[in-house]
């Protein structure tokens, strides 16, 4: 492996795309060596796949835009181009063309040989290209078809733990299931929300932030898939009128994924929903967040403070905790003491004290934060403020020496403040233990491959608010097959930072209005939210339509 990785790693270097310290580093991470340069953003998939189709003399494939021919594709199985990342893509001169992304993969192509009878043709393709294509061949409804057969005449029954608990990987509830997760992985799902209806039950994935219909499932399936995964999350599937919690890890193209499952009662049965948590991406740097050199600058100072409160604010799956365990992997030193409570612990970080909630037992956020008080910590991350007294303590303890870190529920930065006073915390507390406050949003980014430019009139600009001076290319989404057609691709964060300065002090203590702190805030330095994302237009991540539907 170390050798592989010095060639590609030298091709690249002699092509003049990384240099040697940025090479050194990548290797140094333990990963593959090009997943870990792209990590690093230093190169992007298909740079890497160009170089190597200039070096190896092998032709390079667009996937995204290539008509596969489904017969080759077909040709292997599912687990075999998931093994080895590759997939048919043609016939050509009695050759079966395969779309790798590392062709010098000899055991691959021979293994292919056999099974297939042909000779291989390798092509270069870049990863993502090649899993999402997989994920496009067998489709997650195939399965259903598979399940819909296997159980064709079948009365419902009442399932046992024995029924559902299958090792059998032909199973077909199995097989669906399993495909079901593969594919969610391969689309960048957040979420997969498993929703019973009528006369039938939806499947939709939240991708990036926005619910997309996958595939229906007969409403005789129910049971069994639900049963199913209340066996992978280790829940209780005898109990079908209490909500319940519960988690599985799984390792999916070579990646850790937790998935934390939920159950609701409803009136057609039992909704699930899975969110997806890679284990590897909460040790995302500050930077990466999408932050402006303004806002990381004040973040980054009061992470340097030994006391005082750090709120994060928003609503329900904004990236507030990827923005705390991003701030805490900057603090997380082997002199300081650092406990979390959470509900739930979303991601495991070593070095860092974890406290699980348990309501149940009597451990809330606030008894949590009281016991978690008495083991001398440095710095305390309180999953959410959700009452009156987890609040209080929170900002008393940052008041006693500590740095806490905290989440809560509100629209803007300095709405926060008039929120803790409505929660009975006395304003002078407020306004001496408060530091910084992060309110933020999730925009999606513009997809590289489709987006196109235009440029949009003057009325339009005013009418959306857009007053930045200069001249900017504004692009638009259009869609394309890597997309998945919605013209969109990842996310970034809107960011409003606001430091508490001694106008502020003096306003929160006085009890004034949320209008008198924005203007004071606005006095300070302080971006709206719009404005934080019409800089990320400006700058071709992505639209004008975008920021005005995720910020008032």
């Amino acid at each position: 492996m170390k050798r592989v990785k010095r060639r590609i790693g030298q091709i690249l270097v002699d092509a003049g795309l990384i240099d040697e310290n940025k090479l050194r580093e990548a290797i140094n991470k333990g990963k593959p060596l090009t997943e870990a340069l792209v990590e690093l953003g230093y190169l992007t998939e298909s740079q890497i796949a160009s170089a190597l189709s200039k070096e190896m003399h092998i032709p390079y494939v667009d996937l995204a835009n290539y008509e596969t021919n489904q017969s080759a594709a077909i040709s292997i199985s599912e687990d075999l181009a998931l093994r080895y990342i590759v997939l048919p893509i043609d016939y050509e001169d009695k050759k079966l063309v395969v779309a790798m992304f590392d062709p010098s993969n000899i055991f691959a192509i021979d293994d292919l040989r056999i099974i297939t009878g042909y000779e291989i043709k390798p092509v270069i393709a870049t990863e993502t290209d090649i899993l999402s294509a997989i994920s496009e061949v067998y489709k997650l409804d195939a399965h259903v078809d598979d399940m819909v057969e296997d159980t064709e005449g079948e009365e419902p029954k009442e399932e046992t733990e024995e029924d559902i608990k299958i090792t059998d990987k032909s199973s077909p509830v199995v097989k669906m299931i399993d495909s079901l997760l593969i594919e969610s992985v391969h689309k960048r799902a957040g979420d997969i929300h498993i929703e019973p209806q009528e006369d039938e039950m939806k499947i939709r994935f939240r991708i990036d932030g926005v619910l997309h219909d996958i595939t229906t499932v007969p409403k005789k399936m129910q049971a069994s898939i639900i049963s199913r995964l209340k066996i992978m999350g280790g829940m209780d599937i005898a109990e079908r009128r209490l909500p319940q919690d519960g988690r599985f890890g799984l390792k999916i193209d070579r990646k850790k994924i937790d998935f934390r499952a939920a159950t609701l009662p409803t009136v057609y049965g039992e909704k699930l929903v899975l969110r997806l948590l890679e284990k590897e991406s909460i040790m995302i740097e500050l930077d990466n967040l999408g932050l402006n050199k303004s806002n990381s600058k004040l973040i980054k100072k009061s992470l340097k403070k030994p006391y005082g409160a750090i709120l994060v604010t928003g609503p329900t799956g904004c990236g507030k905790t990827t923005t705390l365990y991003a701030s805490l992997n900057i603090l997380n030193e082997v002199e300081k003491n650092l406990i979390t409570v959470e509900d739930p612990v979303e991601y495991r970080v070593d070095g860092i004290n974890q406290v699980q909630t348990n309501p149940i037992a009597g451990l809330t956020f606030a008894a949590g934060l009281r016991s978690i008080l008495r083991h001398d910590p440095d710095i305390v991350m309180i999953g959410e403020i959700r009452d009156k007294e987890t609040a209080k303590i929170a900002i008393e303890s940052a008041l006693t020496g500590h740095l806490v870190l905290s989440t809560l529920h509100t629209n803007s930065a300095p709405g926060t403040l008039i929120r803790l006073i409505e929660m009975n915390v006395e304003p002078f507390l407020i306004a001496s233990a408060v530091d910084c406050i992060i309110t933020q949003r999730l925009a999606r980014k513009l997809c590289k491959s489709c987006a196109e430019s235009y440029k949009p009139s003057e009325k339009a600009l005013k009418d959306a608010g857009f007053d930045l001076k200069g001249k900017f290319k504004f692009y638009r989404a259009v869609g394309c097959k890597r997309c998945a057609n919605t013209g969109y691709r990842g996310r970034i964060g809107l960011f409003q930072v606001l430091r508490m300065n001694s106008e502020l002090e003096k306003l929160t203590v006085a009890g004034e209005t949320g209008e008198k702190l924005i203007e004071a805030a606005k006095r300070s330095g302080m971006k709206s939210l719009r404005e934080d994302g019409f800089l990320k237009v400006a700058e071709g991540i992505t639209a004008i339509e975008e920021i005005l539907r995720v910020t008032v």
